[in-house]
């Protein structure tokens, strides 16, 4: 989402920017392993528990509760109190439908107007696994940035929380060449996970890889997100199969079969100032300038985790 890489636009000041490389340097003389082409592979695959449950029922959005950020979606990210988020304050079918497409129903979502999607089902333990496609059209502010969009998951708090648009959560962001990519949004949101020093990447230039330097994920610092350890992206236009394991405080993503990242360690800072648990939450899918389509979202109980091992030759 682009939550993310505006947060870090607000963190890294001019001073900062022109300090960047030593800091990167030091980060390198720190430990950061440098990255490089791993491939990876689940082993020991939970069985379901229980029999999967559809959150999409394809006919309706009855379960979904839609909310509006600001109209002009170029405000997101200043703090004006003048701008006032949209929210429920409208008909919001010309924002989220279900239409056929390919043949079989889905969620449609615009991408005008930023905002979400948050499922009513409080979820724990579970194997989420949904399908998405890009549309044709992208909007401003991001027409010519990559497409973006997000499948949140343990949201909590209220509607709106992060920057008048979105709810707190663990990201597993859906972008086209990041898709797998960790982001906290929210900043009292933690997680842990393990990275190694990819210069090629955007500041902080940190990549998922197994075995790599452990990280505590904080927005809004230069730990503000971890890429996917690979590009397991399909074509614009093709169909993307997504699979979300998540036990406790732990998560795993997959991107078609491919696994790109594991989360640790998921927690939020409460009002005074301890770190508990995140365990549990809502489903929450974003709109953030991009056309997308969403079906076949159902999710099934587990009580492992699948293991992310490096793949043999």
């Amino acid at each position: 989402m682009g939550v993310a890489r505006a947060l870090m636009a607000l963190v890294l000041l001019p001073a900062a920017a022109v300090a960047q490389s030593s800091s990167e340097r030091a980060r390198e003389l720190a430990g950061d392993p440098q990255t490089a082409v791993q491939r990876l592979a689940l082993a020991d695959v939970p069985r379901p528990t229980g029999k999967p449950v559809a959150l999409f029922d394809g006919r309706s959005l009855r379960d979904w509760q839609p909310w509006l950020g600001y109209a002009d979606p170029g405000v997101t990210y200043k703090a004006d109190p003048a701008n006032v988020p949209v929210g429920t304050g409208r008909d919001t079918r010309g924002d989220f439908a279900v239409r056929t497409v390919d043949g079989e129903p889905a969620i449609w979502i615009k991408g005008e107007t930023w905002g979400s999607l948050v499922h009513r089902a409080d979820l724990r333990d579970y194997h989420l696994r949904l399908q998405y496609k890009w549309g044709d059209k992208t909007w401003a502010p991001r027409e010519k940035e990559p497409r973006n969009n997000g499948l949140l998951y343990h949201t909590h708090g209220v509607p709106g929380e992060v920057f008048g648009t979105w709810r707190p959560s663990v990201e597993f962001e859906i972008m086209k060449g990041s898709t797998g990519m960790i982001v906290m949004v929210g900043t009292k949101v933690r997680a842990q996970t393990d990275v190694a020093y990819d210069p090629r990447l955007i500041a902080p230039h940190l990549r998922y890889r197994t075995g790599g330097r452990t990280i505590d994920m904080v927005n809004g610092t230069p730990t503000w997100n971890v890429e996917a350890a690979t590009d397991a992206e399909r074509a614009i236009g093709e169909w993307n199969t997504l699979d979300l394991y998540v036990l406790g405080d732990r998560a795993v993503h997959v991107v078609n079969g491919v696994p790109v990242a594991e989360v640790r360690d998921m927690a939020v800072i409460g009002a005074d100032g301890v770190r508990r648990p995140l365990t549990h939450g809502n489903i929450q899918l974003q709109s953030e300038g991009a056309e997308t389509w969403f079906r076949r979202i159902t999710v099934e109980p587990i009580r492992s985790l699948p293991r992310v091992i490096a793949a043999r030759d």
